[in-house]
């Protein structure tokens, strides 16, 4: 274990990109500098899996994308931070799927379609 003020790491999903900072603390979680009293379970999920939702105060900057990206994005850039912090929970983390980046973008549209893959309506006549 690395003694340091805070441990810093970066997350992704779709268009979102979070930046988190996580210090020893009693369990805050700010997001783009406003305090969320009730977290989503999805957010601190790294935490609860490691029981130390209450030992870290956790500070995110978020961009881009919509509410599940974000969540996504913060998620990802906690269990980064918390490997950081200590080497030894990574089989855990690793285990549940939450230092794997979803890679899974929007597909662009393409000339002559109405989307990415919608064509125009058919007509034979």
């Amino acid at each position: 274990m690395i003694k340091e003020k805070y441990f810093q790491a970066i997350g992704r999903r779709k268009r979102s990109s979070a930046l988190v900072k996580l210090s020893s603390g009693v369990g805050k979680l700010m997001i783009n500098k406003k305090e969320i009293e009730a977290p989503d379970s999805a957010i601190i999920l790294p935490l609860k899996l490691l029981g130390l939702e209450k030992k870290f105060d956790i500070m995110a900057q978020v961009k881009g994308g919509g509410i599940m990206s974000r969540k996504g994005a913060i998620c990802l850039a906690i269990a980064r931070a918390l490997v950081k912090k200590d080497e030894s929970n990574k089989p855990t983390l690793r285990k549940s799927g939450l230092l794997t980046r979803d890679q899974r973008e929007k597909e662009r549209k393409k000339p002559g379609l109405k989307r990415a893959r919608r064509a125009p309506q058919w007509k034979k006549r």
